[in-house]
């Protein structure tokens, strides 16, 4: 088994709840177990800024995968919930998007796929989740703790947890 950190974003419909159909899809799709899941939080469109607000979380899961399956995993999932990456403004609104940040401590550089995810240090959005669920986890010799330092987390809120139904 392998350590995968994966974030979710998201900034149409109901994003918390597409979330809570997502995680348990990726993790049966992956033959995954969840071993950490941030709290969701409310952030600033990044990237292009004149949309909504984005709901963004982080996971970690244990995946008997290579790399390459589970971003193709987490593609269908995407794909599932009506993200189409073929006919999208980059950086524009989304219903679920996915991103593998780290696979245990694969360093990967293909057209598909880099790893760590090149823009995770940049993304405020990604570290604070991400700060919950593995706050000391060595990635390209960097934390999440560490790089957090050197952002602003100006508009990131921690949304409460949801109520149960």
């Amino acid at each position: 088994m392998a350590s995968a950190l994966i974030a979710l974003g998201g900034n149409v419909g109901d994003v918390r709840d597409t979330f809570a159909r997502a995680i348990p899809m990726i993790c049966g799709m992956a033959q995954a177990s969840l071993e950490g899941r941030s709290s969701d939080y409310a952030t600033p469109p990044w990237g292009q800024e004149d949309q909504a607000r984005f709901v963004n979380a982080c996971i970690e899961i244990d995946t008997p995968l290579n790399p390459l399956t589970l971003l193709e995993v987490l593609h269908k999932v995407e794909r599932r919930f009506g993200r189409d990456r073929t006919c999208e403004t980059r950086w524009g609104p989304r219903t679920l998007d996915l991103d593998l940040l780290a696979f245990e401590d694969a360093e990967i550089d293909r057209s598909d796929l880099q790893l760590p995810h090149p823009r995770l240090f940049e993304r405020a959005f990604v570290l604070v989740p991400l700060m919950e669920i593995a706050p000391d986890r060595l990635i390209a010799g960097r934390t999440a703790r560490t790089a957090l330092a050197q952002l602003s987390t100006a508009g990131i809120e921690r949304l409460p947890p949801p109520s149960p139904n």
